[in-house]
């Protein structure tokens, strides 16, 4: 076979078998212009709103509440008072009446220090007190005597300068005896200083020295806490110092302001106290400023050290607008809700924020109105104009009819159909 001839049947086997794929394509062609526009449409979204069934969703109403406005911080509990207890005195430390850890009451004897030295110097001042005094009773006598010779027989039997000798021997033996008496004073304030009291009720910590030792007044005994009252300091941004002032001087009273300790593990509240001191000051390095909070702590719920976290009460909205928390949902342009409306079908509400409330629900300040409805659960499934099937929270939706089974069972084979015809 010639080389033209072998050409010629190659075009020949290649248009047969392109034959066999073209024309049952322009076959199939003649019916598939409606379904690949129904196609295009579907893609686009049209027609999706009145075949589809009605979304189930957790719809509830925008309620009216007053809501408190709190500003939280972190801080700090501290004693109202510390005291560390150092004796007056020295001397050996005989006796120690308190246990660590133990509550003790302002003016308990708490050490004793041994009383002999000063006991011995307290007597010592007591005789000398008496001594004195018998000097001056008789330097007394010796001027009473002398005055009477002067005025007996009107002869001058003592000098004038001896009368005034005497007179001054009196006057020293007077000072002396009230020079004495100062010491015996402070040998007796010396004495109970061998007994060490509490100055101020509180909680005893470790002991620094143990009984026998030999204590000066620069040696420590015990540092004691006061619990009952006690502070909780935090500090707050600049920015709210205006807020907070405001809402002080609107009551006259920094004590007005409710002040709440939260646990910093599961933010319960432990205690409840009041705004007691305002700084004068904003710190440059921060730009914060600080605050003092006093609570009464009767349980000793607070304890000097602990880390809490504050909120400081600062104004309660009137009846705000309160939606729960799951229900705002965060977009590129802010803040927005799902709104259901009169037909129930939905729409994106945009809202502003204003605090939260509770752990559960927020303040809206912008954006809606009473009554209300929003969509809490079942927004990942809905966009602008959706239908939806209202539920109240923990509903459940009914189980569809053997009709609407039917039908979407009718609906999906139809569909199949297309797609295979």
């Amino acid at each position: 076979m010639s080389r033209f001839w072998k050409i010629a049947l190659a075009v020949i086997v290649v248009v047969v078998i392109a034959g066999f794929f073209v024309v049952p394509r322009l076959h199939h062609g003649k019916g598939g212009k409606g379904e690949a526009a129904a196609a295009g449409a579907q893609a686009n979204g049209e027609g999706q709103g009145k075949d589809q069934p009605p979304v189930p969703v957790t719809v509830v109403p925008v309620v009216s509440q007053d809501v408190p406005v709190y500003l939280t911080a972190l801080g700090t509990v501290q004693a109202r008072n510390t005291v560390t207890v150092r004796p007056q005195v020295g001397g050996q430390l005989m006796k120690l009446n308190f246990k660590e850890g133990q509550e003790v009451k302002q003016g308990d004897v708490i050490a004793e220090i041994d009383p002999r030295t000063i006991q011995s110097q307290y007597d010592q001042s007591v005789a000398k007190l008496k001594q004195d005094q018998a000097a001056a009773a008789t330097a007394k006598n010796n001027l009473e005597r002398s005055q009477n010779l002067v005025s007996k027989g009107g002869q001058q039997y003592v000098s004038k300068q001896d009368l005034d000798n005497l007179k001054n021997t009196l006057d020293q033996s007077a000072a002396t005896v009230v020079a004495d008496q100062a010491a015996i004073r402070a040998a007796q304030v010396q004495l109970g200083f061998t007994k060490v009291i509490a100055p101020i009720d509180g909680l005893a910590g470790i002991r620094s020295v143990d009984v026998g030792n030999i204590v000066t007044t620069t040696d420590a005994i015990v540092t004691l806490t006061e619990l009952h009252p006690i502070y909780v300091m935090f500090f707050l941004p600049e920015k709210n110092l205006d807020m907070v002032r405001s809402s002080t001087t609107a009551g006259g009273d920094l004590a007005a302001l409710e002040v709440q300790a939260l646990d910093r593990v599961d933010s319960h509240a432990i205690a409840t106290g009041h705004l007691d001191v305002l700084d004068n000051t904003i710190d440059t390095s921060t730009g914060t400023f600080r605050l003092r909070s006093l609570f009464d702590n009767e349980k000793t719920q607070l304890w000097p050290g602990q880390f809490v976290n504050v909120q400081l009460k600062v104004r309660t909205v009137k009846n705000g607008l309160v939606v729960p928390a799951q229900a705002v949902q965060r977009g590129p342009d802010g803040d927005y809700v799902y709104l259901v409306q009169g037909d129930n079908t939905v729409k994106m509400q945009p809202v502003e924020t204003a605090s939260e409330v509770g752990d559960s629900h927020v303040l809206i300040s912008k954006g809606l109105k009473l009554n209300d409805k929003v969509v809490t659960e079942g927004q990942f499934r809905l966009k602008p104009g959706s239908k939806v099937q209202p539920l109240a929270p923990g509903q459940v939706p009914a189980a569809p009819t053997a009709e609407e089974l039917q039908k979407a069972k009718q609906g999906q084979q139809g569909r199949g159909g297309r797609r295979g015809g």
